[in-house]
């Protein structure tokens, strides 16, 4: 464990340089995905000029589950957007290839190959989001409060990773994954709001099928101080079980590999 921590630090460090020698695309990618943001809390603000109240939530209640969520795709935009060219840039082109010849693991690799520093951008506005809303709510927060939200927030990155890596397996077999991904991926737009405002059949989709609900209609219930249960904590146990059901989803597509015959 210390020496793959170590080995990824190296990468990083090397990708940061890389992304260095041309300061203004790195500074014009993370300040893009900060306007991309805007558009989509725009959005929000319209939609709550007409109802003020959805559902028992306001707006910057609503902002709160937004915020979280975002912090949640951030970690994964940063550590694990790699897995989403999986099939066009390295199975199709053979790239992959090189990665089981080095002696580490072919998925650490491929992950610490690329940091994507647009993650950067949507941890920002996530984390302005959490204590904007934070303000306007007068929430007190307690170092448990803190450490929840923490643990909720790299519970939902591994929750997005997790899905990501299940969906791009199947580059093994038809090597091009974006589209499997996305369809998966593109879900998460049902948990920006409460899930409260959906049917039963979204809210459980949203919870135990695809559970982005849990890296941000839950938290968030918890942090404003709503009654949900239990299930308040269940992103941890969640994201475990769907990271060990990824991996070992990827080491069938890895036995199933059979290269580009290039």
């Amino acid at each position: 464990m210390i020496r793959y921590a170590k080995l990824y630090w190296l990468f990083l460090a090397q990708r940061f340089k890389i992304l260095m020698e041309y300061r203004t695309n790195f500074f014009i990618g993370v300040i893009s995905t900060v306007f991309l943001q805007a558009a989509s809390i725009l959005s929000i603000w319209i939609v709550m000029l007409n109802v003020p109240v959805l559902q028992g939530w306001t707006y910057e209640e609503i902002l709160m589950v937004y915020g979280l969520l975002t912090l949640a795709k951030s970690l994964n935009h940063m550590f694990a957007d790699n897995l989403w060219p999986f099939g066009w840039s390295y199975v199709r082109t053979g790239q992959f290839d090189r990665f089981l010849v080095r002696p580490i693991d072919p998925l650490f690799h491929l992950l610490a190959d690329r940091f994507c520093h647009d993650g950067i951008g949507h941890f920002l506005v996530g984390l302005f989001l959490v204590i904007q809303s934070s303000i306007k709510l007068s929430i007190s927060w307690t170092p448990l409060l803190f450490f929840y939200t923490a643990i909720m927030v790299i519970s939902g990155g591994v929750i997005f990773m997790a899905l990501n890596l299940i969906t791009c397996v199947s580059a093994f077999w038809i090597i091009d994954s974006v589209p499997v991904t996305k369809v998966i991926f593109e879900t998460n737009e049902f948990a920006k709001y409460p899930l409260n405002i959906y049917p039963n059949s979204i809210r459980i989709l949203m919870t135990w099928v695809i559970p982005y609900g849990l890296a941000s209609f839950y938290p968030a219930s918890y942090i404003l101080g709503r009654d949900i249960g239990v299930i308040a904590w269940a992103a941890p146990p969640v994201a475990a079980v769907l990271l060990f059901i990824g991996y070992r989803v990827w080491q069938f597509g890895m036995r199933h590999y059979a290269s580009t015959g290039s």
